[in-house]
């Protein structure tokens, strides 16, 4: 083969002063911004003001991107091949030809036995996973996975399950509500900066806020009620929540009369949890209860429930989010403003998508091998369930993967117990990563393409519904400072060496962009000048008479859901305490801060330098039964597994339960900075790799715990 060429980088070479709009790589929220650039170099970051919503906003990660680009101490400068064991830190460095030649002659060789379904692939999902996915479909393989058994997979279900739409499918209309209530959704610290600053401005106008978690973030400082519930029972409050406003007839009748069915099996189930009930499992008090929920349905309906982001915590969590979105549903704050609003997409607004690259691809023909879609049919097949990946590699059913690529993702800081998925890991014959950075599995994996930091590459154009869809670009600010590359040029050169070229005959980004936007009057100069544009001029609403799109079989909100009926699942499911814990035992609860990205930017040296460890949160009346004092060294213990964290002693922890920042104890010593600060979260979680909510199918992470002592003792 030719030697490999570098993409074309004309746009950036220009001279002098350029302003470039993009959108921030630092965490997956990727936020429009606005770069200045000055003889090749960038100078400033800020949001992009062209997004009303944006401003010139970043928050601290998208601030530190600078520390990205211009810090060599963190990331990958070329292709690495491994020469060791896995794990070892044993490489060579590689050619682009030679490091692509190799990956595809060992996928091809994958192929040739096993056919393309034994390709499998996981990213951090997002705007740009068109690329992908049309990757995969180019070489036959039906399974794409992204984060998201982690993260919103529990949400997405049950939105499903009611409407027929993803956790996508509506939106929140933070910024005219009068009430929100946030179930641990950390809007402050685990944050998008317009949902921040929308949140903010809400609260300044005079909107309340409950929030209700066993620990106290930043969140909780704002808001107007918090409630340190016992871990893994908001089922439990949510189940007397709604039995408060059916059996007091708060709800919104006409509203549910035309788009509900099953109210009545719903008020059957609900009948024995009452708010005295709940109060012995939540230890919120029932008049407490009583007295949130009419004030609820004095602001109703500018009030939402939300339905939770990072809801992979237990083994009811499913149901947690399905209840709090029935809320949403009772008080008829659907498609109204300051409540739940459709997510509009580009045929509402008379216009085209963008053009899918996979739109010319045939479609696998095989199955997924996670059972996401046919054995699972109330599970999503889209992004499918990744820890589901991994039983497959265990038993080579419903048949043989001999290859992974990772993506921008990092399973082994975001999965449960790393040594479980490296047991897995050893079976495959390929493990690849294109990473920016020496996440955890780069360092495990067989190869590393190093992808050009967001700085320095351009991506696929992104296309966001709302009420307003809206066309987004990130374009390259400056050319890359080292042998890195784009992922579109990175995918595209290995569909070539396998045979797929004719679906990746795109020579540069303008050419995919140029494609992309084929018949939606939208032209890349346009673009480029404002880096956002709108399709429609006005926000969209549709007609809560009779035009609200929801997309189940009956046409309703299905509170009995056909879905899960048909998969033989539970509407709605008795509530199942969570286990009794011994003298020394506490729930692990894990969560995020606003200066880290999950476990991307933990050797960043700006973020590094603002917070570089993660002590343990121990309430005061626990820790003093196991003789700990503020500041000492304890010991935290999970079977088989140990490591030492400073014991941080706070109320604001519920005390059957501990806490720890995600995204510390990194275990890549090319990683200075980061390498051994700290405890991870996921190390501790020992034997939760298969342990997940059948209903929603997501990781159970806070069915974890562990064992907590004085250091030395």
């Amino acid at each position: 083969m030719n030697k490999t060429q570098a993409p074309n980088v004309a746009n950036v070479a220009d001279p002098g002063k350029r302003t470039v709009y993009s959108m921030c790589g630092m965490c997956a929220v990727r936020c429009p911004i606005q770069v200045e650039v000055e003889d090749g170099r960038v100078r400033w970051l800020q949001g992009n003001e062209n997004d009303k919503a944006m401003g010139a906003s970043l928050c601290a990660k998208g601030a530190a991107g600078l520390s990205l680009l211009y810090d060599d101490d963190q990331r990958p400068l070329q292709p690495l091949i491994r020469v060791g064991e896995r794990g070892q830190g044993q490489w060579r460095q590689a050619s682009w030809d030679e490091a692509l030649d190799y990956v595809a002659q060992k996928l091809q060789k994958v192929i040739d036995a096993h056919g393309g379904k034994a390709v499998a692939l996981s990213d951090r999902g997002g705007p740009f996973n068109d690329l992908t996915k049309s990757f995969l479909k180019a070489i036959g393989s039906p399974n794409y996975f992204n984060h998201d058994c982690t993260c919103g997979r529990n949400t997405h279900h049950a939105a499903l399950s009611l409407y027929g739409l993803g956790r996508k499918g509506l939106s929140y209309d933070i910024k005219n509500t009068r009430h929100i209530v946030l179930y641990g959704r950390n809007i402050i610290e685990s944050l998008q900066v317009k949902e921040a600053k929308d949140f903010m401005k809400a609260m300044a106008g005079g909107a309340k806020c409950t929030y209700i978690d066993p620990r106290a973030s930043l969140t909780a400082a704002k808001a107007t009620r918090y409630w340190q519930i016992r871990p893994n029972t908001d089922y439990a409050l949510n189940l007397a929540l709604i039995h408060e406003v059916i059996y007091n007839e708060l709800y919104d009748k006409e509203f549910c009369a035309r788009w509900v069915s099953g109210l009545d099996e719903l008020k059957t189930f609900v009948a024995p949890y009452t708010a005295q009930w709940q109060e012995e499992h939540t230890g919120i008090p029932a008049a407490e209860v009583q007295s949130f929920i009419r004030e609820i349905a004095a602001d109703a309906p500018k009030v939402m429930f939300h339905a939770g982001w990072m809801t992979a915590r237990h083994m009811q969590s499913f149901y947690s989010s399905r209840t709090a979105s029935i809320l949403n549903v009772l008080f008829g704050a659907i498609e109204t403003p300051g409540g739940l609003i459709f997510a509009k997409k580009a045929a509402d607004a008379g216009r085209k998508p963008l053009r899918s690259l996979g739109e010319p691809m045939p479609k696998p023909v095989d199955q997924r091998v996670d059972g996401c879609g046919w054995k699972y049919s109330h599970f999503d097949a889209g992004p499918g369930l990744l820890h589901l990946l991994y039983e497959a590699m265990e038993t080579d059913q419903p048949y043989h993967v001999g290859a992974y690529i990772c993506y921008r993702h990092d399973p082994l800081s975001a999965l449960p117990d790393p040594e479980a998925q490296k047991k897995a890991l050893d079976r495959l014959d390929l493990l690849v990563a294109i990473d920016v950075n020496y996440s955890e599995t780069a360092w495990y994996a067989d190869v590393i393409l190093p992808e050009a930091t967001y700085l320095e590459r351009a991506n696929i154009l992104a296309l966001k519904d709302g009420a307003k869809p809206t066309i987004q670009m990130r374009d390259q600010a400056v050319a890359p400072l080292h042998d890195t590359r784009p992922a579109w040029w990175i995918f595209g050169q290995l569909a070539r060496r396998l045979g797929a070229g004719q679906y990746f005959d795109f020579q540069t980004i303008e050419d995919i962009w140029a494609y992309q936007l084929e018949g939606t009057g939208v032209d890349i100069a346009q673009l480029r000048q404002r880096g956002v544009l709108s399709l429609a001029d006005q926000a969209i609403m549709f007609d809560r008479a009779e035009g609200l799109k929801f997309k189940t079989p009956s046409g309703k909100i299905e509170l009995v859901s056909s879905r899960l009926s048909q998969a033989g699942i539970e509407s709605f499911a008795p509530f199942q305490p969570p286990k009794a814990l011994a003298d020394d035992e506490f729930r692990l609860l894990f969560g995020r801060s606003s200066v880290h990205n999950h476990a991307h930017t933990a050797n960043n040296p700006l973020l590094h330098e603002i917070l570089h460890d993660n002590p343990i949160w121990v309430h005061p009346r626990r820790a003093e039964a196991l003789g700990l004092a503020d500041g000492d060294e304890a010991v935290v213990s999970a079977p088989g597994y140990s490591a030492k964290a400073k014991v941080k002693l706070t109320p604001w922890i519920h005390p059957d339960a501990v806490f720890l920042l995600h995204g510390f104890g990194r275990t890549v010593p090319l990683q200075k900075r980061a390498f051994g600060n700290g405890v991870a979260d996921q190390r501790l979680q020992v034997g939760l790799l298969h342990v997940y909510d059948p209903a929603g199918g997501a990781n159970a992470l806070c069915e974890a715990t562990v064992r907590l002592a004085r250091a030395g003792k």
